[in-house]
């Protein structure tokens, strides 16, 4: 999965041409990654995110058949080219999602069947002189290759199995738009939209039936993690605050509002 604000040149990894390659890895310095104000995660990782990040709903393009595909993301910040996680090249959390955990690596489908690993070529770690090699001499790949080329294929299968989790949240009408508000101690307003939730008084009316197949499937307990993971906005709001007007600003109120009537 290339995300464009994190993966700035995603080049297709090619034996030949990029014999030489060596990537300085693992990441130290995320400032890569600073204007990254959401990033996917998936349904596999749910349990570990809901810890430190909101987990929220996108809109991420169209299905096959033209409905909407919706997207799980953690948040990372309140604004535009905003990420709340890093602060001086440092990341501010325990955990991390995977796609941040295999950069400078991403994954590009070349077709239903068929996808390429491929590297972020603008990133500073990428070079012909230091680093661990990602190729050996004769063209095979070296053990840095052969350790990510897999947890990328487990990736992308569980970014397959994630978006059945939001084309079935989908069908069920159960997600609607949502919105937060957060009073500043200097009394400016700040709102953060665009988002969706999955409105607990939708799901509590659907059949009994439903909930059975939800459980069995694992959507339900995904969607109780969503919600505990919502309680994670107030400390973004915090480090918002401290980032916008100084070290001693915390938040006076916070505020979720997200109308009942504005479904997905």
């Amino acid at each position: 999965m290339i995300n464009q604000n994190l993966h700035r040149q995603p080049e297709a990894l090619d034996s030949a041409k990029h014999r030489l390659l060596k990537l300085r890895v693992p990441v130290t310095d995320w400032s890569v990654a600073d204007k990254l104000n959401a990033v996917f995660v998936a349904a596999a990782e749910f349990g570990d995110i809901c810890r430190e990040f909101p987990i929220v709903f996108v809109r991420a393009g169209k299905e096959a058949d033209g409905s909407d595909q919706i997207a799980p993301v953690a948040v990372l910040g309140l604004a535009q080219n905003q990420n709340l996680f890093v602060d001086g090249g440092r990341w501010r959390a325990q955990s991390m999602p995977l796609v941040l955990r295999h950069y400078p690596f991403c994954i590009a489908r070349v077709d239903d069947k068929r996808f390429a690993i491929c590297v972020d070529m603008a990133w500073a770690g990428v070079g012909n002189e230091a680093g661990q090699p990602v190729f050996e001499t004769d063209g095979q790949p070296a053990a840095l290759l052969k350790t990510v080329q897999p947890q990328m294929e487990t990736l992308e299968k569980e970014v397959q199995r994630t978006r059945l989790v939001g084309k079935r949240l989908l069908e069920l009408g159960v997600l609607r738009e949502m919105r937060f508000d957060a009073t500043l101690p200097d009394g400016r307003k700040h709102s953060v939209d665009g988002f969706l939730t999955v409105d607990d008084k939708k799901m509590t009316e659907l059949p009994d039936v439903v909930v059975a197949e939800l459980h069995r499937s694992g959507v339900l307990g995904l969607v109780h993690l969503h919600w505990v993971s919502l309680g994670n906005m107030r400390r973004l709001v915090e480090w918002h605050a401290v980032r916008t007007a100084g070290a001693d600003a915390a938040p006076a109120a916070v505020a979720v509002e997200a109308p009942a009537s504005a479904a997905a």
